[in-house]
Formats: C-alpha cells, sequence, structure tokens
C-alpha cells in the first residue's frame, strides 16, 4: 500500500518519553478523523511498544527508541517502535500472556495489549541486535465526513 504521509521521532529511553510517543501518534493519527475509542487504542497501544522498550530493551543504561508513523491508502495508521537494545531470544514466548523479562511490577500483557487493539501486530528480534514491533490499523471513514 501507498504511503500517503509519514513521520519519524527518535528520543532516549527514559520514561518521560512515553507520554509524548503516545500524544505524538494521536496527533498524527488525527488527520484520519479517528473516533475518540480509536485514538485510545492507538494511545494505549503506543504506550505498550514503548514501555516495553524502556523497560526491557534498555534495562541498565539509556538507549534509543525510534517511533515511525505511517498512513497508507485506505486509511491504515502504521506505527513501528524499534529499540537497538538486548533483544528478545522467543519472541514466541515473549507473545505470551502474563510472561514477562520484568521484575514482580510487570504484568506480561503488553504484547497481548497491543494485539487486542491493532488489527495487525508483528515482532522481530534478534538478540543483542534490538526490536522492530509494527502495528497497523484501519481507521475508518465515519459517515457523513
Amino acid at each position: 500500500m501507498k504511503i500517503e504521509n509519514q513521520v519519524a521521532l527518535e528520543f532516549p529511553s527514559r520514561s518521560a518519553n512515553e507520554g509524548f510517543a503516545r500524544t505524538a501518534a494521536a496527533c498524527f493519527a488525527a488527520q484520519l478523523d479517528p473516533t475518540l475509542e480509536e485514538v485510545n487504542d492507538i494511545k494505549t497501544a503506543v504506550s505498550e511498544a514503548v514501555t516495553n522498550a524502556i523497560v526491557h530493551a534498555y534495562p541498565d543504561t539509556l538507549g534509543k527508541i525510534l517511533l515511525k508513523l505511517r498512513i497508507r491508502e485506505g486509511g491504515t495508521l502504521e506505527i513501528v517502535v524499534k529499540d537497538w537494545g538486548v533483544g528478545i531470544a522467543d519472541v514466541e514466548q515473549a507473545r505470551t500472556p502474563l510472561f514477562t523479562t520484568g521484575n514482580e511490577e510487570r504484568s506480561g500483557m503488553g504484547f497481548t495489549i497491543m494485539e487486542s487493539f491493532m488489527d495487525t501486530l508483528k515482532v522481530r528480534s534478534a538478540p543483542g541486535r534490538g526490536v522492530v514491533v509494527t502495528m497497523a490499523r484501519k481507521i475508518s471513514r465515519r459517515a457523513g465526513r
């Protein structure tokens, strides 16, 4: 599908930047005229992906996170969250609900939440080389617009 618009943002893996990323994604998605529910779903999915990168990719250091947002023809919002951190040894296991490599404060539901709020979710990783999470959500045209 042809890209109609896109933006890329790179920021340090500081927890304060999670809110920035989710707000930036919501603002970018606004050009598709999403419903409030769709905006909240997008913000939640981005929050989970960015938080995973902050917490798991760089457990003992600051690193960089790349957020790419694209609007593809037909009204599909594509979101890519990339890090260059420790990577995921077993992506299938990491996508299992309740699995976490974090401490007891982590729920292990990040990928499950992303998957439930997006139409598609792809996770690519190589240990020691980072993770790329690609999500997409079709935003339907509302009647009367």
